[in-house]
């Protein structure tokens, strides 16, 4: 009897074991999902990278699972308690960490109710949550598939070349890997199209020249404290840089007085390994009106520049797309114009207060935000009526995972490190300046927004801030 049960036990194994099989093969055949057997749709298929030069099919590839919990649905989910939740802020906010100037709005994205505010309309300075209202009026006065175009054009002459930046700064020189997200445009490839067309054209030598009038004005802000660009946290801002500007773009600094100068000089370089061969000066000059195109690289398209603007907290990548606000606008693409453009902008969206800029990084101390605004501007990013700015909720860094919250310093403390992953927010840091502002879903599923600030603090209170971000997503 005992012999008879073990065979039948091996026999249903044995079927079991088969099964899977089968079933394996099926869903590998078929692209049979789980989600095929459940009412909800499946998520978001993750496309592939756009051809360079042309536009992908949908406007935001990167983020199809994060963005398809956006926008919250009325009654998803119930409205934090708010005795709760102001006792809790309250008592945070009195830690004598932030200092005696702080600013605090918590926005239901729903309704658009103020859940929690403190001073919420204060102009305080940003730092880098600076970037978030960049890329919000980038997204919306652009569209989030607009690509930036490097040129190479015939010259006055016969056998003049112009290199014409077009405010890439991500463009990548011949040493940098191309490796990482988004694509950057390689300005290898620009050569090798432009020797290409010359040599088609029996042109082998040629006088070099550079165009970088697409920017105007000075290339440092006002505001900006004069270790900045020693230090490497920014480049003097120029529609031509390659390599965000760095000598080495392994390194984060130096950085280069000369940008322009710094990528026409490589682009001769590469030119002369392609066959043709590169008179000696490289100067600056303005491109002939209408000039042929010789060769041309486009960047990754705006919702992907975004996404790297916010996580990593670029601040090259943020002035260039300030003055590519103020061309769309109508402005002179300068630090001046570019803020004009941004606030007007930002008017269009329903933030008609609370944002004075200086700069699109957030580096400059003359930068004014109120917390209003950002959570304002943040809620708008899982609009439905704003479909075009979710990059900007895609794109904000991943508490205790990536960009600025993902580098073992935040979201470590016993009052926050539970919500590590369930917090999704935009740092600034300067001299005596905090910031954090965000999004969270709550423990009831309400998708909330927030902002809070402090720009008297004393040290760091940078904890505090994730502390505060904790506690809105456990409420």
């Amino acid at each position: 009897m005992a012999r008879r049960d073990r065979l039948v036990m091996l026999t249903t194994l044995a079927v079991l074991q088969v099964l899977t099989i089968v079933i394996g093969v099926y869903a590998m055949t078929t692209e049979f999902s789980l989600s095929a057997l459940t009412s909800g749709s499946s998520p978001t298929k993750p496309t592939a990278s756009p051809a360079e030069g042309t536009s992908p099919s949908v406007p935001v590839v990167t983020a199809g699972p994060v963005l398809a919990q956006l926008p919250v649905k009325p009654g998803d989910g119930p409205l934090p308690t708010k005795g709760t939740l102001t006792k809790q802020l309250a008592s945070a906010l009195g830690d004598d960490a932030l200092g005696d100037r702080v600013g605090v709005s918590v926005i239901d994205t729903v309704t658009g109710e103020q859940l929690f505010a403190a001073d919420p309309d204060t102009a305080v300075t940003p730092a880098s949550t600076t970037k978030i209202i960049t890329c919000s009026a980038a997204l919306a006065a652009l569209g989030p598939d607009t690509r930036f175009s490097t040129r190479a054009v015939q010259g006055s002459a016969p056998g003049n070349v112009v290199l014409v930046g077009g405010g890439d700064p991500l463009l990548a020189g011949p040493t940098a890997k191309q490796d990482g997200y988004p694509k950057q445009a390689g300005l290898a490839t620009l050569a090798a199209r432009t020797a290409a067309t010359l040599k088609s054209q029996g042109v082998r030598k040629v006088t070099l020249s550079y165009d970088t009038s697409l920017f105007t004005g000075i290339a440092k802000a006002p505001g900006w404290k004069s270790n900045y660009i020693p230090d490497g946290e920014v480049a003097p801002v120029y529609a031509l840089t390659m390599d965000v500007g760095r000598q080495d773009p392994r390194f984060r600094s130096p950085r280069v007085p000369n940008p322009p100068q710094y990528a026409a000089d490589a682009f001769a370089r590469l030119l002369t390994k392609q066959g043709i061969k590169v008179a000696k000066s490289v100067r600056q000059t303005k491109a002939p009106a209408g000039a042929a195109e010789l060769g041309r690289v486009d960047s990754a398209p705006l919702y992907a520049l975004v996404e790297h603007t916010l996580t990593h907290s670029d601040n090259d990548m943020a002035e260039a797309l300030m003055r590519h606000v103020a061309i769309k606008e109508g402005q002179e693409a300068s630090f001046k114009g570019g803020a004009k453009a941004v606030a007007t902008v930002m008017q269009r969206l329903g933030i008609a207060q609370g944002v004075s800029l200086d700069d699109g990084s957030g580096l400059s101390i003359r930068n004014r935000i109120s917390p209003n605004a950002l959570a304002k501007a943040i809620a708008l990013s899982g609009s439905p009526a704003h479909p075009g700015l979710h990059a900007v909720a895609s794109g904000m860094p991943i508490a205790g995972f990536s960009g600025t919250l993902g580098n073992g310093r935040r979201f470590v403390g016993s009052d926050s490190r539970g919500q590590v992953g369930l917090v999704r927010a935009k740092t600034g840091t300067l001299n005596n300046v905090n910031t954090l502002a965000g999004l969270a879903t709550t423990k009831d599923g309400r998708l909330v927004t927030y902002a809070f600030m402090a720009d008297r603090v004393p040290v760091n209170a940078e904890p505090v801030l994730d502390r505060l971000a904790a506690i809105v997503a456990r409420s």
